[in-house]
């Protein structure tokens, strides 16, 4: 089998690395670290026409809400990854946050805005009812767009820096202003054929930038899989509630989705409530995820990429934890240019490198989040100690990680 995958950061690695326990692999883009183990080509079309793949799978948020999947499949490829119809829900909160009304998806109060003076508006009716809010820009803003203020000034601030200064682009144009709910998050991918769905082993990411879930959100700090408090029962439910609803209110609107469906979801007194959904698999979850599962992978994203039965998900062998290694200031401004030193690689753990460049001989840091270390062990416990003695030997100036993933 022949895979391309397309994209350029930790999760285009990992899945990269896994896909080729199984299969020829080429990298469309990529960085300079995942250039160190496989064939990196910046032209998508020559590359495809040139290596002829099976399967192209496609990793990150933005092409796919740009159409590249139809554009691809336009072509004769087969493709894991939905068409722009489907992406819609990470490309606009407002209409995922709408379907999942319509599906009757468990999921906090909302309201959308455009007008900022009537979000403000809003805000201020609801705090008066003693109520809390989180604000989400309503398009794609790379695992930021999810604001929890502390109080109402920070909402009323918010709304301001996202719809008046456009602090995230176009993407906060539009808001959604919902209830905050109070409970631990989890993240189940699943991959889903256009009819049908099976799941991956269920995993845990930490946003916030800090220890103890301090500081602002960013793109993920790490990640844990198996989330070992996620009970079956509360797996089954959420299949049962909160992927199944969505998929069938999809294909009653006439979307053959494709690829994952990454649903964010909360235990809110045991009971599963969707947060958001997403349309690629998660970064860093992923990284843990293809390091805990057996054989099998690439064959479940051919089968559901043409729309075939799937088999059963490959299944969890080892427990996997996943520190994210980030530059100085991220998630704000942040450093560039700064060598990286690496350490003698261990049997218990890797790297999947993200925002790399080179300067002809070593890794630079280029993005906020630079490199992830990975580790394996037959507990989270050992797993954990494994990432955490990968992550001691890097180096790069301003080099900032947390102390408390799996913890």
């Amino acid at each position: 089998m022949r895979i391309v995958v397309v994209g350029s950061g930790g999760r285009e690695h990992a899945l990269a690395w896994k896909l080729s326990q199984e299969a020829e692999v080429v990298v469309s883009r990529g960085n300079p670290g995942i250039a160190r183990e496989f064939e990196c080509e910046s032209d998508l079309d020559a590359l495809c026409e040139r290596f002829e793949p099976d399967l192209v799978v496609v990793g990150p948020e933005a092409p796919l809400i740009e159409g590249l999947a139809d554009r691809l499949r336009a072509k004769g490829l087969v493709v894991f990854g939905p068409g722009a119809d489907g992406a819609r829900h990470e490309g606009s909160k407002a209409f995922s946050k709408a379907l999942m009304a319509r599906a009757g998806v468990p999921t906090a109060e909302f309201r959308t805005f455009q007008d900022p003076i009537e979000a403000k508006r809003y805000a201020e009716a609801r705090y008066a009812e003693e109520r809390q809010l989180v604000v989400k820009a309503s398009g794609a803003a790379m695992g930021k767009g999810a604001i929890l203020p502390p109080d109402l000034a920070g909402v009323l601030e918010t709304i301001e820096d996202l719809m008046i200064r456009k602090s995230l682009g176009e993407a906060g144009t539009t808001i959604v202003l919902e209830e905050r709910l109070m409970g631990r998050e989890f993240s189940l991918m699943s991959v889903c054929n256009g009819s049908e769905f099976v799941s991956l082993p269920v995993a845990q990411d930490y946003k916030r930038v800090g220890d103890g879930d301090m500081g602002p959100n960013t793109g993920g700090m790490g990640s844990v899989c198996p989330a070992e408090w996620v009970t079956p029962e509360l797996i089954a439910k959420t299949e049962e509630r909160l992927v199944a609803p969505i998929l069938h209110a999809m294909r009653e609107a006439g979307i053959e989705y494709r690829g994952t469906l990454f649903t964010g979801a909360m235990a809110v007194d045991g009971e599963p409530c969707c947060i958001e959904y997403n349309v690629r698999f998660g970064d860093p979850e992923i990284q843990s995820i293809v390091a805990a599962i057996g054989d099998g992978f690439a064959d479940l994203l051919l089968r559901a990429a043409r729309g075939e039965p799937l088999p059963p998900a490959p299944v969890q062998e080892r427990c996997v934890v996943s520190v994210v290694l980030a530059s100085a200031g991220y998630p704000g401004e942040y450093r560039k240019g700064d060598p990286i030193s690496l350490p003698t690689p261990q049997e218990d753990a890797r790297f999947f490198f993200a925002g790399v460049g080179s300067d002809g001989v070593g890794l630079l840091t280029q993005g906020g989040r630079v490199l992830a270390a990975t580790g394996v062990g037959a507990s989270v416990a050992g797993a954990r100690a494994a990432a955490y003695r990968a992550a001691s030997g890097v180096s790069f100036e301003g080099m900032q990680y947390r102390q408390d993933i799996a913890l």
